[in-house]
């Protein structure tokens, strides 16, 4: 049992002794894990430990996407580890799918589960496909870890050759990596994008899952676009086909709030003139962003660019805004690193935040020329203001 195949290694870890050396695996530390694997080999096989213990790494890893409770439990690939959505994301999606109405999915290229796991939890019936068999074996041990085996069905094929015309919705995620790292190009994805729409076209429901990068003219008219952000994070753009959805819409949901910022095409906004810097700067969320809807923020506080390829909004006023983050504004500087260095002095700045667009500089390399001492904190803005390198520097609202 030294040299195993994946598919093999893996079903080892569902037997007796494999699940023993999972659950004295459950804490362990990386840093004594040559000496805690000599020690196991004493009493098991070697590749049974192996596998044992990269599968316990992988559970470490997985914590941040499925959290501590369940990602004990489940079984990971180093691709499903990187690849599946993040439980809150997934959680949010099946909850959409749950208001329109839908009770049965066909969850095309589901790789180690996590979205089939949210939509069963969420009350959906699931047929969850993918071509690799040990990946569909992890999907299955995972339905039946998590005790929803019942709402989940784990089928080997190929995704082109199921038939979902019996199921409400299709849920596609095509693959975005290949073996020199992530496809940029939908027409490269595994199934590509052309054929994930077409399949979609042909369910009552449907979303496909795509990079966040997709550029707006890879979007179908019939479609409406949601880029989907968690903490401040953009994690996915998802196309949405079918009924209850407003075809050629852009959207933006912030996580965990759950708040949504939506413009159909009829009702979109001219991007907001420029203006001088007021007295506050707002940064809208990266989701919004990447949906066009920064002139959306603007109206809501009153604000313009400070740049017109700058996607900053400033007002003279303070408004809360869930779609963007306040700052109040006390300096702007042409960029100059001495002049930066000096004010922060006089200011007391110890801890400085960086934040930057439309600026080459690293905000790291910022920081450590600043030589920071003191009680107080600030932000400073790189950017550009009316095409000229600019600093600005303050607070977010409420925090001074």
């Amino acid at each position: 049992m030294n040299d195993l195949d994946p598919l093999a290694a893996f079903e080892a870890l569902l037997t007796d002794e494999g699940q023993a050396l999972l659950d004295a695996l459950r804490d362990h530390d990386p840093a004594q894990e040559l000496a805690l694997a000599t020690r196991l080999r004493r009493d098991h096989p070697a590749g049974l430990v192996s596998a044992a213990l990269g599968q316990a790494r992988l559970r470490q890893r997985a914590v941040a996407k499925f959290g501590a409770e369940d990602a004990a439990r489940m079984y990971f690939t180093p691709d499903g580890v990187e690849q599946a959505t993040r439980t809150g994301v997934a959680a949010y999606r099946a909850e959409r799918f749950r208001a329109l109405g839908v009770r049965s999915l066909a969850d095309l290229c589901c790789g180690i589960g996590g979205d089939a796991i949210a939509l069963a939890r969420a009350g959906v019936s699931v047929l969850a496909v993918d071509r690799s068999e040990l990946t569909c074996a992890v999907a299955r041990a995972n339905a039946a870890a998590l005790g929803l085996g019942e709402l989940i069905e784990v089928r080997c094929a190929d995704v082109a050759e199921v038939d979902t015309s019996a199921y409400d919705a299709v849920f596609v995620d095509p693959a975005r990596r290949g073996g020199r790292g992530r496809v940029f190009d939908p027409e490269a994805y595994s199934p590509p994008l052309s054929w994930a729409i077409e399949a979609a076209r042909g369910a009552p429901h449907a979303a496909l899952k795509i990079a966040p990068g997709v550029p707006h003219e890879a979007v179908p008219e019939d479609a409406e676009a949601e880029w989907i952000s968690e903490r401040g994070d953009v994690k996915e753009a998802v196309l949405w086909f079918g009924g209850g959805v407003a075809p050629g819409a852009m959207a933006a949901t912030l996580l965990p709030a759950g708040d949504t910022l939506r413009a159909e095409p009829a009702a979109m906004l001219p991007d907001p003139e420029p203006r001088p810097v007021g007295r506050y700067l707002y940064e809208p969320d990266g989701a919004v962003i990447r949906a066009h809807l920064v002139a959306e923020v603007a109206r809501e506080v009153d604000g313009g660019l400070i740049d017109p390829m700058i996607a900053y909004v400033t007002s003279d006023a303070a408004h809360h805004s869930r779609f963007a983050t306040a700052y109040e504004i006390t300096d702007q500087l042409p960029f100059n690193v001495k002049k930066l260095r000096a004010l922060l002095r006089e200011r007391q700045v110890g801890v400085l935040t960086v934040k930057k667009r439309g600026s080459a500089v690293e905000p790291e390399e910022l920081r450590r020329k600043m030589k920071l001492s003191g009680p107080n904190a600030a932000t400073v803005f790189l950017t550009r203001v009316a095409d000229a390198p600019t600093m600005l520097v303050g607070h977010p609202v409420g925090k001074a």
